[in-house]
């Protein structure tokens, strides 16, 4: 992958369904341009899905993360067994024996016995815990209705369906179904996105692990990575209850360039600390949410 290649699939990972006009303009390419580099993006592997999916926010439901060192070696026992819980969503692999498990929970009562989950099933004996910090404010989330949720469902493998497909599919008027879909998207209700599998290509992928000086606001450092960076930062985490700690999904061609990134990081004066580990591969599962809009989302004729 190049540059333009990762910036389009940030792109899409905000908004699936992004118009090929809307990403050329973005990217400064041709249409037809963009078209082969997506379909190239899927024909690699690297992109698995174009995804729909009822929000955290409309759900009440957090996202977490939770990481550390396995005390074995990683095999593919400890993946099956990470994905036989329901609320995992993603599982990656960094050297090291280091593990990173994502998870969506219903809310936050089961966050123990989750962590407890992992800590067993992976081999952690203290990882890190960490509450992802929510885009949208739950109290501004709206309700999805059962015409929602079958638009959702009709979208969940194929988020870039054409709203005319979705209309027929459901048996509803085009403007009707467009309505629906745009006030999901503008009041947060629908998430839009990406099955993203970078490990299919020869590139490097690291998640850095950054520590802010306490002095250091968060936001800032968050938009000041993202500019200054940009896109090899290709994703920031931050967490509610680790105020000083960002998770940073760093893309790269080359160990040369990562070195490059780390010597620049070392100079910033909002990074106290931080360590990179690189990934080498990772897994992205379907989970309850999945399970509540194919059930919620039924369309029967």
């Amino acid at each position: 992958m190049d540059k333009t290649d990762i910036i389009l699939s940030q792109l899409l990972m905000m908004n699936s369904r992004f118009s090929y006009r809307d990403l050329s303009d973005r990217v400064g390419l041709s249409v037809n341009a963009v078209h082969k580099r997506v379909r190239d993006l899927k024909d690699l592997g690297i992109i698995r899905a174009f995804t729909a999916n009822v929000s955290l926010a409309a759900l009440k439901a957090i996202g977490v993360f939770i990481f550390g060192s396995s005390g074995v070696d990683v095999t593919r026992e400890v993946h099956d067994r990470l994905r036989n819980n329901d609320s995992t969503f993603w599982v990656a692999f960094a050297g090291g024996s280091y593990v990173y498990v994502g998870a969506y929970l219903q809310d936050v009562s089961q966050l123990e016995p989750y962590v407890a989950f992992v800590k067993k099933e992976a081999y952690v004996g203290d990882p890190v815990v960490g509450i992802a910090n929510s885009p949208f404010t739950f109290s501004k989330a709206g309700r999805l209705s059962t015409l929602d949720y079958q638009i959702i469902n009709a979208l969940r493998r194929d988020s870039r369906k054409p709203v005319l497909d979705l209309a027929e599919q459901l048996g509803v008027s085009v403007k009707t179904a467009r309505r629906r879909l745009t006030r999901m998207i503008q009041e947060g209700l629908i998430e839009l996105s990406l099955e993203w599998y970078p490990d299919a290509s020869n590139d490097v992928m690291t998640i850095f692990h950054v520590q802010l000086r306490s002095s250091a606001d968060k936001a800032d450092v968050q938009a000041l990575l993202t500019h200054k960076y940009g896109p090899s930062f290709f994703n920031i985490v931050s967490f509610s209850n680790l105020p000083n700690l960002l998770l940073c999904w760093v893309w790269t061609n080359t160990m040369k360039e990562l070195r490059d990134v780390m010597e620049r990081l070392q100079k910033e004066e909002a990074v106290e600390s931080f360590v990179p580990n690189v990934l080498y591969t990772g897994y992205i599962f379907e989970t309850w949410r999945d399970r509540l809009v194919m059930e919620k989302g039924v369309f029967r004729k």
